[in-house]
């Protein structure tokens, strides 16, 4: 992360520690992720608890199957928690190689294996590869400028190209955060390419964060299944900060517009 190596058109990374959480900012106070120090595979901040919400849907059996994407590190959480957590294959697509090598250095990122690939390289891109297509079982996009203002991709077309790369029965999960109206714009356009009955939302969280989830081709089950599946993820997870029954409580169909 030296500086002769900085590209100027990306933001420098700096991090901060308080109470014993490592924040990862990217040339501002806004928090881009965070890490307890001393228990490093909990998911500590409350949105991205909820980005993995998708495991709702997913019947037990197959929780831990499959590959799972993230387009952003951030802090390496996620990419932390389905690689060593769920064991899952794993890729992570971030375009600052900064953010990678401060998550290397300082977030217990490890290096990569055989189940673990981090790729320097733009997420539009990468989902846009026909390479790509239909290689993935879960999607996690985490893609905010430095000042956590917008989302970097959120237009029609990247979230079509979200939908190539999904397999059937596949899950996305987005983090939208800002105003009313930017929230259903960018679910809106999420709706046109998934399908409106494949789209759900949880609350948003007191920061204002947002988690959609959004599916390719996935049977909703009845009440009681969704019960007991949230019942063995947090059985299973929950000490982690995985908050199943919560999530169950709070996901709801995404609203139809007003005319």
């Amino acid at each position: 992360m030296s500086a002769e190596h900085h590209d100027p058109s990306l933001p420098e990374v700096t991090l901060s520690e308080l109470d014993g959480v490592r924040y990862l900012h990217l040339d501002s106070i806004w928090v881009q992720g965070a890490m307890r120090i001393n228990k490093p595979r909990v998911l500590e901040l409350e949105y991205i608890q909820r980005m993995m919400a998708w495991m709702l849907w997913r019947p037990a059996a197959e929780l831990t199957q499959g590959h799972a994407v993230q387009l952003g590190l951030g802090a390496a959480a996620i990419t932390r928690f389905c690689h060593q957590v769920l064991r899952m294959r794993t890729t992570a697509v971030e375009l600052n190689p900064a953010v990678i090598a401060a998550c290397r250095m300082r977030f217990r990122l490890g290096a990569d294996d055989e189940r673990l690939t981090v790729l320097n390289q733009d997420a539009g891109a990468w989902v846009r590869d026909p390479a790509n297509a239909q290689t993935v079982d879960v999607l996690n996009v985490d893609l905010y400028d430095h000042e956590a203002a917008a989302p970097v991709l959120d237009d029609a077309g990247f979230y079509a190209a979200c939908h190539r790369v999904l397999n059937h029965g596949g899950l996305m999960t987005v983090n939208l955060f800002g105003r009313d109206a930017s929230f259903l714009a960018s679910a809106e356009r999420i709706a046109a390419a998934f399908g409106r009955d494949q789209v759900w939302s949880l609350r948003p969280t007191r920061e204002g964060n947002t988690v959609v989830v959004a599916a390719r081709g996935v049977v909703v089950p009845g009440r009681e299944e969704l019960i007991a599946r949230a019942d063995n993820i947090e059985k299973r997870y929950g000490p982690l900060g995985v908050p199943a029954r919560k999530w169950l409580r709070m996901a709801r169909p995404l609203p139809v517009p007003a005319n």
